[in-house]
């Protein structure tokens, strides 16, 4: 027989003791703003006070506080940053699924994978390939990259590939890591590489389903936030993927990421960013070649020129 469950009802103390959480005022709300923009660069607008509240409430009673401001004063007090992290948990949106961004998947397939063949057999060497996956949330994204690269350049082919996947967040990490998600996303993997690439989980996994061990061999994980000076890694990746992220960013700190993640890109790189975003008037280091995809390549080529009807868009 199934059994399932109702949502759990606040015991009579936990509720209690959310009463006497006092709601948070505006002028607390500006010190978590300036708190959050100063250590991750996301601006909190006006309108999410209630979110702030809602995400941080939990929080409070867990540490048994009373107000937004004793809690903004212990984040202050905790030397080691930990509880600066866990704020950044709970405020950080984590939005995603596989095979996010349809076009950009496809330019890799046409356009980017055979140039790269082609180079290769020209040069009559193999390829090592580096991939930043900068905002990779619970792991959809950089999978979702691993298995077209497995497909295009698999073992044996000469060629291999490694995918570094960072996030702001150490709970999001620590899901992409565990590689595990509820078998309803299956219908977001293209059927060929779900058959490839995914486990199915049975007996007390049913209802799950987990990456292959392939896939999981060449992604490493980090924490790393966005807005720091300086970015903690070695070299220089042919492809970073930082989508649906700047979205959050006022314009210095989406200019200064933006300059930063240039200079992790190889020549002839090419830098992917979401649906609702553009770097035009960001910067001029990269090209424009499709909605959402530029390019550090010096030399353009015809194929990758915007046709007549594509005009990037302004912000």
């Amino acid at each position: 027989m199934t059994m399932t469950s109702s949502p759990a009802m606040p015991t009579p103390t936990q509720a209690n003791v959310d009463q006497d959480i006092r709601p948070v005022t505006d002028r607390e709300f500006a010190l978590f703003q300036k708190l959050i923009y100063s250590k991750a660069g996301i601006h909190l607008a006006p309108a999410k006070k209630a979110l702030l509240e809602v995400r941080l409430t939990r929080r409070l009673r867990d540490l048994g506080l009373s107000s937004f401001e004793a809690y903004y004063r212990h984040i202050l007090a905790v030397d080691d940053g930990a509880e600066l992290v866990i704020l950044l948990n709970r405020i950080a949106t984590n939005e995603t699924h596989f095979f996010r961004e349809p076009r950009q998947f496809e330019f890799l397939k046409n356009q980017v994978f055979p140039g790269w063949k082609s180079q290769g057999q020209s040069a009559g060497a193999s390829r090592h390939i580096r991939i930043w996956s900068a905002a990779c949330s619970t792991g959809e994204e950089p999978y979702s990259i691993a298995m077209m690269l497995w497909d295009h350049f698999p073992a044996g082919s000469g060629w291999d590939f490694e995918i570094l996947a960072t996030d702001l967040s150490t709970r999001v990490l620590a899901a992409a890591a565990a590689a595990v998600w509820p078998i309803t996303k299956a219908d977001e993997i293209p059927h060929e590489y779900l058959k490839k690439y995914m486990l199915k989980g049975t007996g007390e996994q049913n209802g799950k389903m987990k990456a292959g061990a392939e896939l999981r061999s060449v992604i490493h994980f980090e924490r790393l936030n966005l807005n720091e000076q300086r970015y903690p890694i070695e070299g220089r990746f042919d492809l970073i993927f930082c989508r649906n992220v700047m979205i959050y960013f006022d314009s210095q700190s989406r200019a200064g990421t933006i300059a930063r993640l240039i200079d992790h890109l190889a020549p002839n790189g090419y830098l992917f960013v979401g649906h609702a975003e553009s770097l035009h008037s960001v910067t001029d280091r990269v090209h424009y070649v499709l909605p959402t995809i530029y390019t550090n390549c010096s030399q353009r080529h015809p194929a990758l020129e915007p046709k007549s009807h594509e005009v990037e868009p302004s912000q």
